[in-house]
């Protein structure tokens, strides 16, 4: 119905113009410390552009809040110039013909030949660029303070099982071995790096690309969801509800060893005056080393009428793919640049190695797999689906043979 209903608005041409000629209104959810520094760095090139921008920032780690908000905007004719879409989602929006047309500035600027195929395929739709990339993350990262784990005797876990005999021994010394934040989308985090790491990119593709009956129903995901359960013996009473940036607080502070979490907890450790290597490791998630989760972020271009704000649009996209912007806006966010010919001699050692297992993952096809949840991997739906069993798991007493059920039949009807 909600498919539906913009379609006919968008044929009906009743999508409201910018009412301010040469601004560009953006739709974003980063509002953490990190983030918001990450974002403010576009804003400002784009008023020394000559332009104007209206922030619209909505709270939410995982985009549930802002994707909300956007369909109500869409709904009453009045979307956004901009907003943070990525994944299928930009598909969807696409097919209902809510999308500017970036073609001129994509090849103005060789977008074509600076971005790696994985990356400029999600940005298009019908063979035209429809979102300018802004960053790729990598989401299979663990976060360890250093002084906790050397205190503690503790070696970095680089398997399942180093892992829950490093939290065991943190525990029993009254450390709280994992931070987590108990919503949806970092339930889905976790669980999506175990599965990787029980089954290896393969089956992470079978189940949460192709949805493969059989390895959703496989003794693979049984065990998988037993090591998910196993996350849940070693978080404090506060998860419940935890938001992302506070979880890692936790690390940087010293209250918790590990955080499982995409890269852009290193923003948080950098925004706090935190070092790689000499505060922090970090980490590819025990037993994905090699492996590469990625989660790109993407402003999709929304169509205007007036060509002052068109113009503002068409010149933001164009700064978002700048060597300049990319430099600055990945080092705040902890990220990576999406060009491939970015110099990286100025980024740390988290970068470095992310953009080396990226490079190598993209040239050989193995070991590169999109995010589910980061909506990299499947429909919003699917996703959901996915997301409902896995937090019900998680908050429950739920078994894994009870779980893998729950969930084959989940992804089945969300198809």
């Amino acid at each position: 119905m909600f498919k539906k209903t913009l379609l006919a608005m968008a044929l009906g041409g009743t999508i409201a113009a910018t009412a301010q000629a040469g601004e560009v209104e953006v739709l974003h959810w980063w509002t953490s410390g990190g983030e918001a520094k990450s974002i403010a760095v576009l804003k400002e090139m784009v008023n020394d552009a000559g332009h104007s921008w209206k922030d619209f920032a909505v709270a939410g780690g995982g985009g549930e809040n802002a994707y909300t908000v956007l369909r109500s905007r869409a709904v009453s004719g009045n979307a956004p110039a901009s907003a943070q879409i990525k994944g299928l989602e930009i598909q969807e929006w696409g097919d209902l013909g809510f999308l500017a047309d970036l073609s001129d500035v994509a090849e103005d600027n060789n977008w074509d030949s600076i971005l790696p195929a994985v990356v400029s395929d999600v940005m298009k739709h019908d063979g035209k660029f429809v979102a300018a990339p802004v960053n790729v993350h990598r989401v299979n990262w663990m976060w360890a303070n250093k002084a906790v784990l050397e205190e503690h005797g503790v070696k970095a876990p680089t398997s399942l099982d180093e892992l829950w005999a490093a939290s065991d021994k943190l525990k029993a010394a009254g450390i709280t071995p994992i931070a987590h934040g108990g919503q949806p989308w970092q339930d889905a985090t976790t669980f999506e790096s175990i599965v990787l790491a029980v089954g290896g990119a393969d089956f992470f593709s079978q189940v949460f690309v192709d949805h493969d009956q059989a390895a959703l129903e496989s003794d693979t995901m049984k065990t998988a969801f037993e090591e998910f359960g196993k996350v849940k013996q070693y978080i404090d009473k506060g998860a419940p509800g935890r938001d992302w940036n506070v979880a890692t607080g936790m690390v940087i502070k010293g209250e918790a060893a590990f955080q499982f979490m995409g890269d852009w907890a290193k923003g948080e450790f950098s925004a706090a005056g935190k070092q790689p290597g000499a505060d922090y490791y970090c980490l590819p998630f025990p037993g994905t080393e090699g492996e590469f989760t990625f989660n790109i972020d993407s402003l999709a271009m929304f169509k205007q009428r007036s060509s002052e704000n068109e113009e503002a649009q068409m010149k933001m996209a164009e700064l978002i793919l700048s060597p300049e912007f990319q430099d600055v806006f990945n080092m705040n966010k902890g990220s990576i640049p999406v060009r491939l010919d970015q110099d990286m001699s100025g980024f740390d050692s988290c970068a470095q190695a992310s953009m080396d297992t990226f490079k190598a993952t993209s040239a050989s096809g193995e070991g590169l797999v999109p995010s589910m949840a980061h909506g990299m991997s499947t429909t919003s739906a699917i996703q959901g689906a996915i997301y409902d069993v896995a937090t019900d798991f998680f908050n429950s007493d739920m078994s894994a043979d009870e779980a893998v059920l729950k969930l084959s039949r989940a992804v089945r009807a969300a198809q």
